[in-house]
């Protein structure tokens, strides 16, 4: 333990020698041989090493004590993101408090700053949109670390998939990504897609992107499923109903209707309120729901005339 101390003691001497070294000859080059500054003193150099310390060891501080507290009361990633806004706001007041004190001139400084602005500005676009579009999130917070979401944005494009001619319909796929969102930072926003893999988007996109949330209790699922003519819809439709509101996860009454019809078959729309996040599992027992039912009526073989009730057999 007093290595340790000594090492950093020794560490911190060294690392002010050699500000103090590096800052007096910065301000003997501004002074005297650029002429950028004018009637700097010892004292004042030892001023600004004393106020860039301090600036620095105080921003150092209250960056920690906003990432500690943010973290219990928010989340670890906003913390972080609070932390890094401390550092800038803080650099930059403690580098415009030193360039006062060895009185650099306001024109230079307007002039060395709009150059380096527009330097800076158009090296690091990117990096800089993405920045504030993690701030925009952190303080909006469309969506959080643990939500189920759908990421739709023209960036990044999908080739959706076709169906043959006789399934054509008013149904529509969403072209983006489902994913659990894991982290969020300054930078990028990670979601871990359904199929597993790890995905990471910059925060510049994800403020434009339209975000489909799907943290409720319960989902609407549709199922589209084609019936041979052979069974008569006011047979099917009722006994359907009845079977599918004994599944455990169906809310409320179903609804199941026909959109479409073919010259051999026709298309049911079966709309249910579901509990859960996902729609796959659902619709799968949907689906097998539907077909012990179809199977079910093929194999009772009830005759029927055009109104839907047995009709008369003559022997």
């Amino acid at each position: 333990m007093k290595v340790s101390g000594v090492r950093i003691t020794l560490g911190i001497l060294v690392s002010a020698f050699v500000i103090i070294v590096v800052t007096g000859i910065a301000a003997f080059i501004l002074g005297d041989v650029l002429h950028i500054i004018d009637n700097v003193t010892i004292l004042n150099i030892i001023y600004a090493v004393l106020i860039l310390f301090g600036g620095v060891i105080l921003t150092s501080i209250i960056g920690n004590v906003v990432k500690k507290t943010t973290t219990k009361s928010i989340s670890p990633t906003v913390g972080e993101g609070l932390k890094v806004l401390v550092q800038i706001i803080g650099y930059t007041v403690t580098i415009i408090a030193v360039f006062s004190l060895v009185r650099i001139g306001i024109t230079s400084i307007l002039f060395g700053g709009t150059v380096t602005g527009l330097v800076l500005g158009l090296a690091s676009q990117d990096m800089l949109s993405n920045i504030f579009g993690g701030i925009v999130i952190f303080t909006s917070r469309p969506f959080s670390v643990g939500d189920r979401i759908t990421v739709s944005t023209w960036q990044y494009g999908l080739d959706l998939a076709t169906y043959p001619p006789k399934y054509y319909s008013y149904d529509f796929l969403i072209p983006g990504y489902t994913g659990v969102v894991t982290d969020i930072s300054l930078f990028y926003t990670t979601i871990i897609t359904d199929d597993g893999v790890p995905l990471k988007i910059p925060n510049s996109i994800m403020i434009q992107a339209a975000v489909f949330a799907h943290n409720e209790d319960f989902r609407r699922v549709r199922t589209r499923y084609e019936i041979s003519n052979s069974i008569d819809p006011r047979i099917l439709i009722p006994r359907l109903t009845r079977n599918i509101k004994t599944l455990d996860f169906i809310v409320g009454d179903p609804s199941i209707r026909i959109i479409e019809t073919t010259m051999s078959s026709y298309v049911i729309v079966v709309e249910a309120m579901c509990r859960g996040q996902y729609e796959e599992p659902p619709r799968h027992e949907i689906i097998l729901r539907i077909m012990d039912t179809v199977k079910e009526i093929q194999n009772e073989n009830i005759p029927h005339d055009g109104s839907g009730k047995p009709s008369q057999q003559v022997k």
